[in-house]
């Protein structure tokens, strides 16, 4: 388990932090967790969350690992964007609520620019999902944020 509370992993507040809790993480890897409630950002009427929101609850888990290596270098938590997934499937529609939802992540490339692959898998009772997250986390996220657009040349 992590010793920081999920809040002070991600760059998220409120309603839109989504995990419950990081239950562990290495030099590659993050395992989450998290039971689907009622009355949630995303909760649809009968309580449940659509299986849809499974890329959000991954990329929540690997902006989780970012925020545990950041904590555990002495580093504060960076914004990082989630830029697409590949072949997100899912074997449900909905994820039920009451369903404990346990989500791995796999860093499977990450350059010096920022740039990262993650191998994502979410499971539950009868509950299955994956894909392949890239993500990026500018090394001067402020600066990057800033930046002007360039002009086109004429």
């Amino acid at each position: 388990m992590s010793p920081w509370p999920i809040a002070e992993l991600l760059p998220h507040a409120g309603d839109m932090i989504l995990i419950d809790e990081v239950l562990s993480f290495d030099e590659d890897s993050v395992q989450t967790r998290l039971r689907v409630r009622p009355g949630g950002l995303f909760s649809q009427a009968d309580g449940s969350l659509p299986a849809w929101v499974g890329v959000e609850l991954m990329a929540q888990s690997v902006a989780a690992y970012a925020g545990c290596r950041a904590r555990q270098a002495g580093n504060p938590v960076q914004l990082g964007f989630l830029l697409g997934t590949r072949s997100y499937q899912c074997n449900v529609e909905r994820f039920p609520a009451g369903s404990e939802l346990h989500i791995r992540a796999l860093r499977s490339l990450q350059d010096d620019n920022g740039m990262g692959v993650f191998e994502c898998h979410l499971d539950g009772p009868g509950i299955h999902a994956e894909a392949r997250l890239n993500v990026f986390c500018p090394p001067q996220v402020d600066s990057y944020l800033q930046e002007q657009p360039q002009e086109p040349d004429s």
